[in-house]
């Protein structure tokens, strides 16, 4: 088997949650970093005498978020910093896999202030204290933090809340998601795109506070498992098989590779039937060891589909051998 490395020249862009690298080697003109880390939206006090005692700079919040008071969880009435913590907390590996669980953020009606320890129903200022518990603060998530600089807006479609700014992104109701506005008319809609697992790491995508990227097919998963795929240089969608990015030049060496690696003369009359992963054209071509070229797109990423029975990728078709 012939390996062919690809190096890695990196670009940068800047996206909602910092400056992002991708590889320009391989045109990623479709994917984008989406706006995650899921928070929930602001809601502006309607006036700024209501605090009656503004935020201090006090060590308060967690690792997650800096804010000013915990939340009490309604699935088992413990008190804990978020919801994050909460999660982490219930599902590690010493709690009994019966009992892991995950906090139903819609349904937290009391919060305990962090400055004076006042339990009180969920709301942006403390009733005994003053304090501001949150400069960001969503009654319908239930959520409070105090870096707006993540530009935090609730997406009712959604139903949790984003970073990036509202103004930069759109819902897509075939994917159930937000994307950025950049690749509203090109993107390749998938149904429920991010409700599901990441195809590495199996975290859930919906809601993770990872950063995400969205392949040519359309597909998403972290763009941390990406970057670890290309380490390894494995360059197709692990959900449907096709390129993760323009890999003309990789073809054009194997087209080299080909040429000058003669098969024996037992195999050079040997056609078997193939599927190209990229165009899924059905083609018959000639069986060599490197590889096999699709006829429509010139792509390597095929798979063969029949031929010689000995062969993992065969079906029970026999192959085809020109006379």
């Amino acid at each position: 088997m012939t390996t062919i490395a690809i190096p890695l020249i990196c670009f940068t862009f800047n996206s909602p949650i910092g400056t992002v690298h991708f590889p320009n080697r391989f045109k990623f003109v479709k994917s984008v970093v989406e706006g995650k880390k899921r928070m929930d939206h602001e809601i502006e006090p309607q006036n700024a005498d209501d605090f009656v005692v503004k935020n201090d700079e006090g060590n308060y919040g967690c690792m997650h978020y800096k804010r000013r008071c915990k939340i009490r969880a309604p699935c088992c009435d413990e008190v804990y910093d978020c919801r994050h913590c909460h999660n982490e907390a219930k599902n590690s590996l010493d709690i009994d896999p019966l009992h892991r669980h995950d906090v139903p953020r819609h349904e937290v009606k009391k919060v305990i202030c962090s400055v004076c320890d006042t339990e009180q129903d969920v709301q942006q200022s403390c009733i005994n204290c003053g304090v501001c518990m949150g400069n960001y603060f969503c009654q319908k998530c239930k959520f409070f933090d105090d870096d707006v600089s993540k530009n935090q807006y609730h997406c009712d479609q959604c139903g949790i809340c984003r970073t990036g700014g509202e103004e930069n992104f759109f819902h897509c109701d075939k994917c159930g998601c937000c994307y950025s506005k950049s690749i509203k008319d090109t993107h390749v809609c998938v149904e429920r795109a991010m409700h599901h697992d990441c195809p590495i790491c199996s975290e859930f995508l919906f809601d993770t506070l990872k950063d995400l990227t969205i392949l040519l097919c359309g597909h998403t998963m972290h763009l941390d498992c990406l970057k670890e795929m290309q380490q390894h240089h494995r360059y197709s969608c692990p959900v449907c098989s096709k390129s993760i990015c323009d890999l003309s030049d990789v073809w054009e060496k194997l087209d080299h590779e080909v040429e000058v690696t003669p098969m024996p003369q037992t195999y050079q009359n040997k056609m078997v039937w193939i599927l190209c992963n990229d165009c899924e054209k059905i083609s018959r071509v000639q069986f060599h060891i490197v590889g096999h070229k699709c006829e429509k797109c010139k792509s390597y990423n095929t798979r063969q589909i029949r031929g010689d029975s000995s062969s993992s990728y065969t079906s029970s078709v026999s192959e085809e051998v020109v006379h």
